[in-house]
């Protein structure tokens, strides 16, 4: 047999073991409310293809290529336990256990090490939380994805309404398409039907009803049956307390914001300070996209080495709110044509790191430039640090970070010598840490930090209903502290 047959044989038989681990992960995900990871990547509804490919990956991050010879004994595992509501990493069991030298089986670990979800310690399984979207654009329609997505065994978040303007004939046949294709991310993953008679989408089983309103305070959510929803505002349009306020309508228990809020309403970026939210806020935001993206490295870099001051560029993808081409815009330079232009514009993520990092005594400035391509956008983060250290240490942090911290849902890691910006489309992470590109001298670092500024700011916002909703699962292995 020659080499390429070797190699040959063993896709087929990874191939095989790939197949197996689908209805695993399916049942799992179904029946008990366990979303299988892998380095953090969700295995569920994934193709045999795109699980080798997700093992492979893992050599980006890890330095090494993970085999599913590796990780199915631990998924196999986990089918025979008493398993609660959880998330549960294939990677990090592989690489704790690969670490242990207590001589343990594979079954005795993975039990141990799950221990926080099984039996008497598991989370009991609730009857789900009411999700209601105020707008249906770019990130309402990628949250709406999301959350059908999510839906499971039913017994997490619910999407029962899309709040919008009426849009005259065929409106609804309209937005439908607009959830089932998407010239950046790709076709919907399922079935999508129309119920005209009803005002209703129905995507994966999911009925969802379509409320037309022009103002907030003439909708009743009773009215359809919604009761203690989160209703996630993607419009903007309201960024204050007072304004946001006209959305606590009956049936409405907390509005979440996806635009920086102003004046006294919360700024939350998850896995930074999500924690710091008091259990009676009904009102909050989610920040931005950029925000989302440089806080958490920031905060990294912070606690390890201390930041005196840093400065923020970020590079940015043309957005809904500048035009086509040259015309009138309140804003001067973004009435340029967003597609034929880099544009220079301000940000207010910069001066939003003070209310996600209340304890980071630094100054951070930032400005913006929007370029012409339609998603995915890099933040580079110039920073002052407290010590020295080198761009070996740096990186080697960084890594670590993104596979074993609090924060490896936020923050992820490449290595790869030539990522451009395409490669990040689809990402779930609020940041990338582009290494080959991170410079550092002395007590100066630089950060280039990829980030998708529609769906990987899109998950933090789910991440953050979750949370407020009660549903965010723990994670197994706990990531360290």
């Amino acid at each position: 047999m020659t080499v390429n047959d070797d190699s040959f044989t063993n896709w087929k038989n990874r191939e095989e073991i790939a197949e197996s681990m689908i209805p695993i992960i399916g049942k799992l995900h179904r029946e008990r409310d366990v979303t299988v990871l892998l380095h953090s990547r969700s295995l569920v509804n994934k193709s045999v293809v795109s699980i080798l490919k997700t093992h492979r990956f893992a050599r980006q991050i890890a330095g090494e290529e993970l085999s599913v010879t590796e990780t199915m004994p631990f998924l196999q595992a986990l089918a025979t336990l008493d398993l609660g509501p959880s998330q549960i990493d294939l990677g990090m069991l592989a690489a704790t256990y690969k670490a242990d030298d207590r001589g343990l089986s594979v079954v005795d670990f993975t039990a141990e090490a799950v221990a926080g979800a099984t039996g008497a310690n598991k989370i009991e399984r609730g009857e789900g939380r009411d999700v209601v979207l105020y707008g249906f654009g770019r990130i309402g329609r990628l949250v709406a994805r999301l959350l059908i997505e999510k839906a499971g065994s039913g017994n997490g978040l619910r999407l029962r309404a899309i709040v919008v303007r009426g849009g005259g004939d065929e409106d609804l046949v309209k937005r439908a398409s607009l959830l089932r294709r998407d010239s950046i991310h790709g076709q919907f993953q399922g079935t999508i039907t129309v119920d005209e008679a009803n005002d209703t989408i129905v995507a994966n089983g999911n009925e969802i009803k379509v409320i037309h309103a022009d103002d907030p305070s003439s909708v009743d959510y009773t009215a359809y049956g919604i009761k203690d929803a989160i209703l996630i505002d993607n419009t903007g349009k309201w960024r204050d307390r007072e304004g946001l306020s006209k959305h606590l309508r009956p049936g409405i228990a907390k509005v979440v914001l996806t635009a920086p809020g102003k004046g006294d309403v919360p700024n939350i970026v998850h896995g930074v300070n999500h924690d710091m939210l008091k259990p009676d806020e009904q009102i909050l935001s989610c920040a931005s996209c950029t925000t989302n993206a440089i806080v958490p490295p920031l905060k990294a870099m912070a606690d390890e080495y201390g930041v005196l001051r840093g400065h923020v560029e970020t590079v940015h993808s043309f957005t809904n709110d500048q035009n086509l081409l040259d015309n009138y815009h309140k804003s001067e330079r973004r009435g340029r044509s967003a597609p034929l232009n880099m544009v220079i514009t301000e940000t207010g993520a910069a001066s939003a790191v003070a209310k996600a990092l209340p304890d980071l005594e630094a100054k951070i400035t930032g400005s913006s430039i929007r370029v012409p391509v339609p998603d995915v956008s890099i933040a580079i983060l110039n920073l002052q640090l407290a010590r020295e250290t080198t761009r070996d240490e740096v990186l080697d942090y960084l890594r670590n970070v993104s596979l074993t911290s609090p924060l490896k849902r936020q923050i992820d890691f490449i290595s790869a010598p030539d990522a451009v910006s395409s490669d990040f489309i689809g990402s779930r992470h609020a940041s990338i840490v582009d290494a080959g590109a991170t410079k550092v001298e002395g007590d100066n670092a630089i950060l280039y930090l990829w980030y998708d500024n529609e769906f990987g700011y899109s998950c933090q916002v789910i991440r953050v209903v979750q949370y407020v909703s009660g549903v965010e699962y723990p994670t197994y292995p706990a990531p360290a502290v």
